[in-house]
C-alpha cells in the first residue's frame, strides 16, 4: 500500500493536490487556534477600511480585520462540507445497497425512491431540506447530505447491480456466504475506486453547497462565520472593497479544487483493496476436517433427485419458462453429461439446483433434494436456512464457466478458497489456509504455497479453472456441477481439467454433473448423457450407446454437426437447419419439429412425452431412429475412430482413472 500512495505522490497532479489539500486540512486545524484573536477583535476606528498593509483584505463593518476572518472561517466550512458529504455517502451506501441485502419487495421499493429524489434537482432538494430542518449549520449540513444522497445511492446501485451478478458472487453465495458478507467482501472492494472518487469530488461539491446556504441566510448564523457567510456579509460592498467580497470566494474555489484533483489522484490507490497479509502457512497434512454430509444421506446411493423441475421469469406477455419439466437423478460415483445448444436451459437447470436463482426469476419442482435434504417445498422450510446453506457450501461445488469472473480480482486465490472453510467448517484462518494450499495441490498446482498469495489475474487459464476445482474440493463435496469447464481451454489444458475432474470422482466417490457444448468431450468422460432442447430433456441414454443408439432426431443432429479431420474442405460444414425456438413462444407440439426432417402432423400439435425405449434409455419423439446417424456398429466404430482418437469410450475412462 505504501508503494501504491508512493506512485500516486510522484504523480505530478497527485503531488500538486496533495500539498494542496493538506495545506488546506493543516490551515483548518491551527487557523483557529493562532488567529481567533486578531479576527474577532472589534476596532471602531477602522470600519469599512480598504486593503492596506496593516488589513491586507480591508475590514468590515465592525473593523475585523477580513484576512484573519477568512482563515479562520476555513475550520467551520471545511469541517461542515466533510460532515454533509460524510452523510450523502452513508446514506447513498445504504440505499444503494438495500437490493442486496433486502428482499425483492423492499428492493424495488428503495430503488423506486431513489429514481424519484433523482428526478429532483440538488440544489432544490437542499432548499427542501432546509426549510424542514431549519435555519443553521444542523440544518444546512442535514440538507446538503441529504441532497447529495440520492445521486450517490444511484451510482452505487448501478455498481453494485453489475458486480453482484459474476460469477464469483454466485459462488460466495453457494458457499454459504451470507448477504452482508458477500457486500463487504466481495461487493464493496470491487466497486471501492467510482465511490472514493465521487465521495471526494462531493466534497468539494459539498464546500459549494454549504458556501451557497450560508450565503444566503440558511446555513451558519451570526455570530459564528464560515465563508459563505462572508461572502454575503461582503457583498454589499463589492464594488468599494473587492477584495473583501472576492476573497471567500477564492478559499471557496481553492478548497473545492484541491478536493477534486486529490480525488482523482488517489483513485488508484483503491482499485485493489488493502489486505492483511496471510498467517503463516503450515507446511503438512491440515487439520482434519469434520465429516460434513448429514447421516441421512449415509447408505443413500441418490446424491440429487431432481422431479419436474421448472424455471421461470416474469416476461413482457406473461411468464417465460426456459426449463420445462426436467426430471434426473445423479447416484454416487457417476458422472452425468448434459448436451445442448445454447439457450437451451443447461446452464439455468443447474442454477436452480444450486439455488442460484433469484427473485423475480422463480423456481418450482415436485422434488428437489439434494443428499436426502429437500430444497424446495415445504419440507424445505422444515430446515433453517442456515443448515441448507451449511450442506450446499460443504457437500455441493460449482465449476462456473469463466474462470476468471468466478473469481473475485480484487482477492488472493488462498484467501478466497479458505473463507468457505472460515464460514462453515470454524477453522481458523491459519488452518484454513492450509486447507487451501492442501487443495491447491490435490488440484496439480505447483508451488501451492506461492501460487496461493497471488492474485487471480497471475493466473493462466488452466490453472484459474484448477483453482476453481480447488474451491469447490474445500469442504468434503458429494457432488460437483461444472459448467462448460473446458471453455476456451487449449486441447492440452482441456484434456487435463477433464483428467482432474476424473481422478477426483473415482478417488472420492464424488457425483459430477458435467455442462458442456461439445459432445465428443461428454462422451469420453461421462456415464450417462441428458441432452436438451428448448428447456427440456429429450435424450437420456449412457454414455457407451451415444455414437450407435442416439435414437432422438436432435442427439443424431449434433453428433453429424461435429467437423473432423475428414470434412471436405470444398464443401459447407453439417449444420442443424434453422434456429432453436424463443423461450417466450415455445411451439404447441415438439420444439424441434420445425428443425426436424422426420416431423409428421402429430409432432406439430403434440409434444412427446419422455418415455423408455429400452434399458436406462429414455427417448422424447414420436419417430424415433432406429439407428444413429453412423447406421451399425461398424459406423459406431468409426465415429468414436473419427473423434475419440481410435479409442473407444470405455478405454479412455480406463485411461483416466
Amino acid at each position: 500500500m505504501r508503494k501504491r500512495w508512493i506512485a500516486v505522490l510522484r504523480t505530478p497532479v497527485g503531488l500538486g493536490a496533495g500539498v494542496l489539500l493538506l495545506a488546506v486540512l493543516l490551515l483548518a486545524l491551527f487557523a483557529p487556534i493562532i488567529w481567533s484573536h486578531q479576527a474577532s477583535a472589534i476596532d471602531t476606528e477602522h470600519l469599512l477600511e480598504g486593503s492596506s498593509s496593516a488589513h491586507w483584505l480591508g475590514t468590515d463593518n465592525l473593523g475585523r480585520d477580513i484576512f484573519y476572518r477568512v482563515l479562520v472561517a476555513s475550520r467551520t466550512s471545511i469541517l461542515l462540507a466533510l460532515a454533509a458529504i460524510s452523510i450523502a455517502v452513508l446514506t447513498g451506501l445504504a440505499l444503494g445497497c438495500a437490493p442486496v441485502l433486502l428482499g425483492r419487495r423492499a428492493g424495488r421499493l428503495t430503488t423506486a425512491v431513489v429514481n424519484i429524489a433523482v428526478a429532483f434537482p440538488g440544489l432544490l432538494l437542499a432548499l427542501f431540506f432546509a426549510v424542514i430542518f431549519g435555519v443553521g449549520a444542523k440544518g444546512a449540513v442535514l440538507a446538503i447530505g441529504f441532497a447529495g444522497a440520492p445521486s450517490f445511492a444511484r451510482l452505487t446501485q448501478t455498481l453494485v447491480a453489475g458486480i453482484a451478478e459474476r460469477d464469483f458472487v454466485a459462488a460466495a453465495r453457494i458457499a454459504g456466504v451470507g448477504r452482508f458478507r458477500i457486500l463487504a467482501r466481495h461487493i464493496l472492494p470491487n466497486i471501492a475506486e467510482p465511490l472514493v472518487v465521487n465521495a471526494t469530488i462531493g466534497a468539494g461539491g459539498a464546500l459549494l453547497a454549504f458556501a451557497g446556504l450560508s450565503f444566503l441566510g440558511l446555513g451558519v448564523q451570526p455570530p459564528a462565520y464560515d465563508w459563505g457567510r462572508l461572502m454575503g456579509e461582503s457583498l454589499n460592498s463589492i464594488y468599494v472593497h473587492p477584495a473583501a467580497a472576492l476573497a471567500p470566494g477564492v478559499a471557496v474555489v481553492v478548497a473545492g479544487l484541491a478536493f477534486n484533483l486529490f480525488g482523482e489522484a488517489v483513485a488508484k490507490c483503491f482499485g485493489v483493496p488493502v489486505l492483511k497479509s496471510f498467517a503463516p502457512v503450515v507446511k503438512g497434512a491440515p487439520e482434519r476436517l469434520p465429516e460434513t454430509r448429514p447421516a441421512a444421506a449415509v447408505g443413500d446411493d441418490a446424491v440429487l433427485v431432481v422431479e419436474d423441475l421448472h424455471v421461470s421469469f416474469p416476461g413482457a406477455a406473461g411468464p417465460v419458462t426456459p426449463v420445462r419439466g426436467i426430471s434426473f437423478s445423479i447416484s454416487r460415483g457417476e458422472i452425468v453429461g448434459v448436451v445442448g445448444e445454447s439457450g437451451s436451459g443447461k446452464s439455468l437447470t443447474a442454477l436452480a439446483v444450486a439455488q442460484l436463482i433469484e427473485p423475480p426469476g422463480e423456481v418450482r419442482a415436485a422434488e428437489l433434494s439434494f443428499l436426502g435434504a429437500p430444497l424446495l417445498g415445504r419440507l424445505a422450510v422444515r430446515s433453517t436456512a442456515a443448515a441448507r446453506r451449511r450442506l450446499l457450501g460443504t457437500s455441493f461445488a460449482m465449476v462456473f464457466q469463466d474462470p476468471m469472473t468466478s473469481f473475485n480480482p480484487t482477492k488472493r486465490i488462498g484467501t478466497q478458497l479458505a473463507e468457505g472453510a472460515r464460514e462453515h467448517q470454524g477453522l481458523t484462518r491459519r488452518s484454513a489456509m492450509a486447507r487451501a494450499v492442501d487443495r491447491l495441490r490435490a488440484v496439480r498446482i505447483p508451488e501451492a504455497e506461492r501460487r496461493a498469495r497471488q492474485y487471480p489475474h497471475e493466473f493462466s487459464g488452466g490453472m484459474r479453472q484448477r483453482a476453481m476445482i480447488g474451491m469447490g474440493l474445500m469442504g468434503t463435496p458429494a457432488l460437483i456441477v461444472a459448467d462448460e469447464p473446458t471453455t476456451a481451454l487449449d486441447v492440452t489444458v482441456q484434456q487435463q481439467v477433464l483428467q482432474l475432474l476424473e481422478t477426483i470422482r473415482v478417488e472420492d466417490d464424488v457425483a459430477v454433473l458435467l455442462i458442456s457444448h461439445d459432445i465428443t468431450v461428454v462422451a469420453q468422460v461421462c456415464d450417462r448423457v441428458l441432452v436438451m432442447y428448448a428447456g427440456r430433456i429429450v435424450e437420456d441414454l449412457p454414455a457407451g450407446e451415444l455414437a450407435a443408439g442416439a435414437r432422438h432426431p436432435y442427439t443424431r443432429a449434433l453428433l453429424d454437426a461435429v467437423p473432423d479431420l475428414e470434412t471436405p474442405l470444398d464443401e459447407p460444414l453439417a449444420v442443424i437447419p434453422g434456429r432453436p425456438v424463443d423461450p417466450s413462444a415455445f411451439p404447441a407440439g415438439c420444439a424441434f419439429a420445425a428443425r426436424c426432417e422426420f416431423a409428421q402432423d402429430q409432432c406439430l400439435v403434440e409434444d412427446p412425452a419422455l418415455i423408455s425405449h429400452g434399458p436406462a434409455h429414455q427417448v422424447a419423439c414420436w419417430h424415433p431412429q432406429g439407428t444413429a446417424a453412423t447406421g451399425t456398429a461398424a459406423g459406431a466404430g468409426a465415429w468414436q475412430a473419427r473423434y475419440l482418437g481410435g479409442e473407444s469410450i470405455k478405454s479412455i475412462r480406463t485411461g483416466l482413472r
